[in-house]
């Protein structure tokens, strides 16, 4: 799915894609990283080493597909550079069902409208100043769609 992904985007027939590697309550089973308990009952013990490996199995999924799209120029840049690469998770942690924050990667500098190589923190600034749907918005209004509002989210996400 990431290879196609990937063409999508370097023959320009697509430029948003949309890949859910397992869902919340998934009953998918990872024999290949020898883990023995299926996702959704690995992710309630997200400290032990089972869950670790489907997080690494899912970020490398992340590396793969970011590397490719580095690799295909267009024009100065790397179709990596002119996209931007959304991952996240649902729950901050399994074990204590915390989804009061939750881990968010952009990959990608979308077409230089994003500054890259950099760790930004939301806890303190709010519920109303860390909204994911900010976030969305963020990312729409840079690649050209300009909503004003979106979900529950009536500005763009600040210092993105």
């Amino acid at each position: 799915m990431l290879d196609i992904i990937a063409l999508g985007f370097q023959t320009d027939k697509t430029r948003v894609a949309s890949l859910l590697l397992a869902r919340d309550l998934s009953a998918l089973y990872y024999p290949f990283l020898n883990v023995g308990k299926q996702h959704h009952g690995a992710s309630h013990y997200d400290t032990e080493e089972d869950y670790q490996k489907i997080v690494l199995f899912q970020i490398g999924q992340l590396a793969y597909l970011a590397q490719r799209l580095d690799a295909m120029k267009e024009g100065e840049r790397s179709v990596l550079d002119n996209s931007c690469i959304l991952w996240l998770s649902n729950m901050w942690s399994g074990t204590k069902h915390d989804s009061s924050k939750v881990p968010v990667l952009l990959v990608g500098g979308l077409g230089g409208t994003l500054q890259t190589g950099r760790v930004i923190d939301y806890m303190d600034r709010g519920d109303d100043n860390r909204k994911l749907c900010s976030l969305y918005l963020s990312i729409m209004n840079r690649m050209g769609i300009g909503l004003s509002r979106f979900g529950d989210a009536e500005s763009p996400l600040s210092h993105l």
